[in-house]
């Protein structure tokens, strides 16, 4: 079976973000292959990435023609990936805001489980630079989401992941429906209704320090919806289904 590792990078406006972050990925001990996704950056981030890409086989570019949200973009990488011979196929920020280094302990813990979500809130809080009404609103959507959906994660918004190969083909891609940050917690669940196994990896999260954050009230509307269509969609369970011996025995 291939080893081989993407990691998805979407990218609007992250021109000053992207040579420095492509170079860090490059340098890393464990190989891994990088593809961008520019949603048509006013800045020239897209024109940037084919720079790089021209450069180095390692690095992809996948050009969108309007900026159309960040889980349209991850499920366009998505496809991409499934397209090829990707064994892990993973979500970074590309703004800093997660710590390439940690990629390595992605892949580890991705050899016994379906998903690994890097968890901001495991064994204590990471965050760095953000102010506290932001903490406290991603805290209590976390609280919020278990409560509701009765998805055991510490962090399920959070955006640093790594999905196996088989994860991906289990699922719909074209059923899912949010787009925003409730993107993550709809990934999440879907997966985890399935039975499949999810592990959470501590990391420490930066917020940007340079370009705008994509967080509007319009996000945090959808994702206080989404988790009600999740709950229902699981048949009102807070569980998920058993999974079968011949299932755990196929993620081996």
């Amino acid at each position: 079976m291939s080893q081989r590792a993407l990691v998805i990078v979407p990218t609007y406006n992250e021109r000053e973000n992207l040579p420095p972050l492509a170079a860090h990925i490059l340098k890393l001990p464990t190989p891994v292959d990088l593809l961008v996704v520019d949603d048509n950056s006013p800045d020239g981030t897209g024109k940037l990435a084919d720079e790089l890409a021209a450069k180095h086989p390692s690095i992809h570019v996948l050009h969108r023609a309007e900026k159309n949200g960040l889980g349209r973009a991850y499920l366009a990488g998505f496809k991409w990936a499934l397209a090829r011979d990707y064994e892990f196929i993973m979500e970074m920020d590309g703004d800093f805001s997660h710590n390439p280094d940690e990629i390595p302990k992605f892949l580890a813990a991705a050899q016994s489980a379906d998903l690994v979500i890097g968890s901001r809130y495991c064994n204590g809080i990471r965050v760095i630079n953000w102010p506290l009404n932001r903490l406290v609103l991603s805290l209590g959507a976390a609280k919020y989401v278990r409560i509701i959906t009765g998805l055991p994660l510490s962090d399920p918004t959070g955006g640093y992941k790594c999905f196996r190969r088989a994860t991906l083909q289990s699922l719909d891609l074209d059923a899912v429906q949010s787009n925003g940050y409730s993107f993550q917690i709809e990934m999440s669940h879907r997966i985890w209704r399935q039975g499949m196994a999810i592990a959470e990896v501590p990391i420490i999260f930066t917020d940007r320090f340079q370009g705008n954050s994509k967080m509007s009230k319009g996000i945090v509307k959808e994702a206080l919806f989404m988790v009600w269509k999740l709950w229902f969609q699981n048949g009102l369970r807070r569980s998920p289904r058993k999974r079968s011996p011949a299932e755990k025995t196929n993620l081996k």
